[in-house]
């Protein structure tokens, strides 16, 4: 995972990834990914990507925590909701760093 201070950890015997002690995304079974949202980002993506995603039963859900489908999501989106749910967690001087890496990116191309 190429996102600053992302580092592989695991929760409850399932696998995520954090940054800090923060959790953005929990791979609880094969072809499925966990990711924390604001409710109104998980309300955006609900709309936007129907059959790829759904909010988690209860509590959690409630509180924007949206599982996608990998085999439903095309390679974009995973991209943009892997992006999304690592901002939520991660401190600005990381944020600022990932953006000076995608401009530098975008100068090479």
């Amino acid at each position: 995972m190429s996102l600053p201070g992302a580092v592989e950890s695991a929760h409850f015997g399932k696998r995520d990834f954090r940054v800090g002690k923060r959790i953005f995304m929990s791979l609880p079974e094969a072809g499925r990914a966990v990711f924390k949202f604001t409710p109104d980002q998980q309300k955006m993506l609900l709309e936007t990507e129907p059959g790829v995603c759904a909010a988690v039963p209860g509590g959690w859900g409630e509180k924007g925590w949206t599982s996608v489908w990998f085999a439903d999501a095309d390679e974009d989106t995973i991209d943009h909701v892997m992006e999304t749910a690592w901002r939520n967690v991660a401190p600005k001087t990381l944020q600022k760093t990932e953006e000076t890496l995608q401009k530098s990116e975008e100068l090479a191309e």
